[in-house]
This record gives structure tokens, sequence and C-alpha cells, in this order.
């Protein structure tokens, strides 16, 4: 079965979302050789919780009454799995009771001010209990309940690693919620989740997660525990890294949101980023369920749709999780057991070949879901850029140094971060800063180039971008247009006269109501300003790239290619010397690239492209052909041979001094090329 610590090794996940009903459909041998077919090498299935998959002892620990008798289903799945080396990870689920629960012990469960508990499943029919929700607080999720079946599970049967579904805080007023709120601040808990201290929710659940985890690590201090990275909903990478051995998100392909609601195409990707940090570089899990919604949760995702949404996750350096309504025998969409196969069996072809590699990545994008950050990821995606994504907790000047450039993007907060941003751009970094706010002082306006003296305007439409004579790195793919479009609030601004004006403001030809009239009464009042939209200063060894209107909102609401052409070029401008990686932009093409030294002193380029072109959600995959990349090289190196490690396409490289040229001949879905590079003579010369 290899090494104790074999949650550090790759791994292909998938997990069997159980319908008690279907108790019996699961044949423990058949399940396991389905799971190794399919790719997977851990699966994660029912332990305890809401229902005890085992013939637990604990007192109000509901038993799965559809459990086969004189038998015991749990120990033969494990038993199986292991025989084919495939991990069990056990899933634990305490949230909720059923009501028989409630009812004998009704002070364990959520109630509101009159003493309602929270009831799910209340308008579901069929002949069902009902289901409570259990406090975090209270019994049932802890010392009366959950942490006996907790030790009773680990302790008689050999599990690998655990995961927590839905350990979440939610608002009650039970006595013990009371309790702890006094005891922590002295004072009455509020009577509404709006008021409360802001760290008690994240208090409860590292309370609560914080009890299973020591008992965990008391029965095997090797076993991991996986938990989601956002579940203590502050910025405290302690919090998690305390309670948790590997990190998972669920970057969900809602469908069933409606199509003007559909998830970004890039969740999954930048999930990954964001996991890979806040893991301190343990790849992370990307939880995919195959259902389009949970309303919908018997059937699946469209299969081209599902393959891209998929191949995300091992592309951005995360481990494959796959989530299915049942086992595979009673699985109703048979297309999705099909498609976690092939995509599993991609996963593997690279996941040595990446185990261990290094981003190679010169740009960092502070992230807050609340900011523009996801436009700004969304423009970065479509023209190829390489990208780390980063919370707030996780910035050190450690880790700000590497990276050449950082993009702060409009709203996201910065107090706490300033003195570390202003310090890194000292010392040679390259800020691009985002936002229509009025700097916070004199020295911060100083910092970006203007004086401090600004003001904030009203919405515009309208509007136009103009990008002036002297940046021409902002004009490349750009030169036969004078004007972008633009709109929204700008901060007026005066440059200090140390600062290069790159980009200036068009005002509105007319108000939006007149902007139809004859053509001949359309022509522009101001066609030329002197109020600056993009300007660059210097700041000691490094530059500060400011843009004092709403870039990313624009990028959001319009998706224009000029649009993002404008960030490419903001980007690649802002950079000390060429790009590392560069191509010519692809809309719906994700990209990123790893390095790993190789034992003879040479080093591979792994170079990733994830094929989500066309509209979604995806109706087929729509292959790219001819597909081009520059990669600049380290002193010295010079190709040796490059391989599509995936699909087994022709690579063609042609070296050139300090760069090699790549030509990837079809992109299905997803291909990953393999660069092999070393120290010897450069070749110009095309070979396969």
């Amino acid at each position: 079965m290899g090494g104790s610590l074999w949650w550090q090794q790759p791994m292909r996940a998938i997990q069997t979302n159980l319908q008690v009903r279907d108790t019996d459909k699961i044949d423990p041998e058949r399940l396991a050789r389905q799971i190794k077919q399919m790719g997977g090498n851990v699966l994660v299935f029912n332990t305890g919780g809401i229902y005890a998959w085992y013939p637990s002892r604990v007192p109000y620990h509901h038993v799965n009454e559809f459990l086969p008798e004189n038998r015991d289903l749990l120990a033969e799945v494990i038993s199986c799995c292991h025989r084919l080396d495939i991990r069990f990870v056990a899933r634990f689920d305490f949230s909720k009771a059923q009501d028989e629960v409630y009812l004998q012990q009704p002070r364990w469960f959520i109630c509101d001010e009159h003493r309602k508990p929270k009831i799910y499943g209340i308008e579901r029919p069929g002949p069902w209990p009902l289901l409570m929700g259990a406090c975090i607080n209270a019994g049932y999720r802890g010392e009366q309940v959950g942490l006996p079946a907790f030790r009773e599970a680990l302790e008689n049967y050999p599990i690998d690693g655990v995961f927590f579904n839905a350990p979440t805080y939610e608002f009650c007023q039970c006595e013990a919620c009371r309790r702890k709120y006094r005891a922590l601040y002295a004072k009455p808990l509020p009577a509404c989740a709006q008021e409360l201290e802001p760290d008690f929710a994240a208090r409860c659940v590292r309370d609560n997660v914080g009890m299973f985890y020591r008992a965990m690590k008391q029965i095997d201090p090797d076993m991991p525990m996986i938990l989601y990275y956002h579940l203590y909903r502050n910025d405290r990478l302690a919090d998690r890294l305390a309670t948790a051995d590997v990190l998972c998100t669920e970057p969900m392909d809602v469908l069933s949101a409606g199509h003007d609601q559909i998830p970004e195409p890039w969740l999954p990707y930048v999930d990954m980023k964001i996991g890979r940090k806040a893991s301190t570089g343990l790849a992370p899990f990307g939880i995919v369920h195959s259902c389009p919604g949970m309303q919908w949760r018997h059937t699946g995702v469209p299969p081209a749709e599902y393959r891209f949404w998929m191949s995300q996750i091992p592309a951005a350096g995360g481990n494959l999780w796959c989530s299915l309504t049942g086992v595979p025998d009673t699985v109703t969409d048979r297309r999705i057991l099909s498609c976690v196969e092939q995509t599993n069996r991609d996963a593997q072809k690279i996941e040595q070949a990446m185990h261990g590699a290094r981003e190679i990545v010169q740009v960092l994008l502070l992230w807050r879901w609340e900011s523009t950050a996801r436009h700004w990821a969304q423009a970065l995606l479509n023209t190829q850029i390489p990208f780390d994504a980063m919370q707030n907790d996780q910035v050190t000047m450690e880790n700000l140094a590497r990276y050449q450039v950082v993009i702060v993007p409009e709203g996201h907060p910065t107090s706490q971060i300033w003195p570390m941003l202003e310090q890194w751009t000292r010392r040679g970094g390259r800020l691009i800063w985002e936002g229509v706010q009025a700097p916070e002082s004199a020295a911060q306006a100083q910092f970006w180039g203007i004086e401090p003296d600004c003001a904030c305007s009203a919405p515009l439409e309208a509007s136009y971008l103009r990008l002036e004579e002297g940046a021409h790195q902002l004009k490349k793919a750009l030169e036969s247009t004078e004007l972008l479009a633009h709109s929204g609030k700008v901060n007026y601004c005066t440059p200090l006269a140390r600062a290069q004006v790159w980009a200036t403001l068009v005002p509105p030809f007319a108000p939006v109501s007149a902007v139809g009239a004859p053509p001949e009464r359309a022509s522009l009042p101001a066609p030329k300003t002197q109020i600056p939209l993009c300007l660059v200063c210097s700041c000691q060894a490094g530059q500060v790239l400011y843009l004092p209107f709403q870039l990313g909102e624009m990028l959001g609401k319009y998706r224009l290619p000029e649009h993002f052409r404008l960030v490419k070029n903001i980007v690649e401008a802002m950079l000390p010397g060429p790009p590392v990686f560069q191509m010519e932009p692809i809309c719906g093409l994700q990209t990123a690239v790893y390095e790993k030294d190789d034992a003879d002193g040479g080093r591979t380029v792994l170079i990733h492209w994830v094929n989500g072109v066309g509209q979604r959600p995806l109706c087929t995959n729509v292959p790219l052909y001819d597909l081009r990349c520059t990669l600049r090289l380290q002193s010295g190196e010079a190709p040796v041979c490059a391989v599509s490690q995936i699909a087994g396409e022709t690579v063609r490289i042609q070296a050139q001094p300090g760069a090699v040229t790549l030509c990837l001949e079809k992109l299905a879905v997803w291909d990953v090329i393999a660069l092999k590079l070393d120290k010897k003579a450069l070749k110009g010369v095309w070979t396969g």
C-alpha cells in the first residue's frame, strides 16, 4: 500500500454520494474494480453522521436500515479497495440528524429565538423522515454523538483519511451558543447573524473541527484530514493548517442557475491556484460534481463541458476529485462515467512529471471574490498570461519576491499589506494598481504618481479611452484603432511631472439617450483631454502603473477582445524583460506552465493547454490546430525534444538565440507539452 504519507503523492479521488435505498446494489468487490477502471486511486465513501454505514453502537447515531444483515458492508468495501491499492477516505456529516433524534434531544439542534428548529425536507415527497439542523456547539456535533462515533469508526476500520462534509457554522440561538458567546465576549448573543462578532463563526468551526482533528491524530498521527480551505470564512491561514492536512474546494458547474448566471469558465483553475498557495504548495483537491445542479443531481453535465471543467483541476496543479450520485451501477447518466475515466487517465499520464514541479509564473493577481479580480482572471486566461492568485493572508515579502508584476484590482483591501507592496515595489517590483478611490494619504498619491487632490466622477457612458502617442507598448495589435470603448467611473487626477501618461479619457459625446441621433451630430466635442486613464511612474528601483478607471468592471461587463488585449499589453509592458511565455491570444484557451529539474542537470518545461473555446455550456469540444507559443530560455539552454504527453500529437520546435518556439498540431480538450532543455549548442532547425 506504499508509504504512510500517501496523501502527499498524486491522487485521483472518486466520491460516491450514496443513496441509502440503493445500499443493496453496492457490491464491494465490483465497486473497487469500477473505481480502478475509472482511474481512481482514492474512494471517498459515506461512513458516519446522518447515517452510519456500519453497525454503530453510539446512541443516537442512526444506522442505515438498508445495510445487509450479518455482513459489515463498510469493512468489505475498505478491504476490496485496499486489495487494489485504492485508498479509502471516510466521509462524515454531522450537520444534520433524523427527527427521531431531535424528539429525544432537542437541545442539540439549531433553533431560532422562538426555539423553533431548522428543518430540512418538509416539502419533500415520499416516506422520508425529516432532517434537523444540528448545532455546531451542542452535543450531536460534539462529545455526545459526533466525537464517539468518529472514534468508533477510526478505531475499528483501517480508514486511510477523513473528509467532513458541511462542517460549517449556522446561526443558532440555543443555550449552548448563548453560553459560548457570553463566555467569549462577556455579552449576550445578538438577535441576528449580522450582529455577531466577526470571528465568532470561525471560532466555532475551529473549536469543533479541532476536536475531531486532535482525536484523529491520537489514533493515527499520519492520517490526513481533508477540509475546505474557505471553511473559516476569514483570511487566517493558521486556522486552516491547524486543523487540516489536505485542502479542497468545490468549483461547481451549476448550470441549473440558468444561462445568464453560468459559472465563470476559470473557476476550477483559480480555485486550484488559490488552494496551492493556501496549502503551502501541497496540491489541493478540486471536487467536481457530475450534475449540473443539485436539483438535477440524477443527470450529468454535458460531456464536452464536463471534460473541460475537470481538466482544469490537474492542469492548474490540483488533485481531481469526481463526485458521483451513487455508485457506478446506479448512476443514471452513463456519459459521465466515461468522462471521469478519460480525464483520470489523462491526469495519470502526466502526474509523475507534475509531481514536485514548480510553476513558471511572473504575474500575481491579488484575490478577493468581492473585488474585480475575477474579471482580471478572465482577461489573463483569455490572453494566455500565466498567473498566480493569492489572498491577503498569504502575502509576505518572501512570496512577493517570486513575481515581477503584482496586480491590485479595484475593491481589494490593501491597508494591511500596503507596507509590503510599497517595499516590494521600491526594491524593483512592478505594481499595477486599479481603482477610482482617492489615495488614502499624500504618500500614497505620490506612490501612484498623482497629486493628492482627486475627485471621482459619476458613471460615464459613451466615452472612450485614447492610447497616447508615446504608449507604444500598449498599442500592440491595437495600432489600427484610435479609441477604445470606455464606461464607468474615473478618478479625476493630475499626474506628477515624473509620471508618463499612456492613456487619456475622451469624454462622452452625448447622453446615452441621444447616441443614436443622426451621425452628423455625433462628433466628439472633446476628442482629446489631459485626464489620465493610465499612467506610469518610477518608484526607486520599481515601477507603478496606475489605472484610475474601472477596467475590471468593463472586462466583466463587455468582454471585448480589445479590452483583453489591453490587459495583455499592460502586463507585458510592466515586465522587466520579454515574457517567459508568450502566444497570440485565443479566447477560451487556458494555459499553465511548470518546470522541473532533471537528473542530468537540464530541466523539463511542462506547458498545459485546456481548450474551452466555444459558447458555454460546451456542446462539443472544438479542436484547435497549430497552436504556437514562445518560451524564453535560460542562459546557454537549448531544446532537445518536445512531446505531447496526453494526446501524442505532433509537436514541432524551432530554436533561436534565447528562446524556442513550439507548435502543437492539434488540441482537442487538454494536452501537456513536455519540453526537454539542455545546456547544448543552439540549433535553429525544426524537428519533430
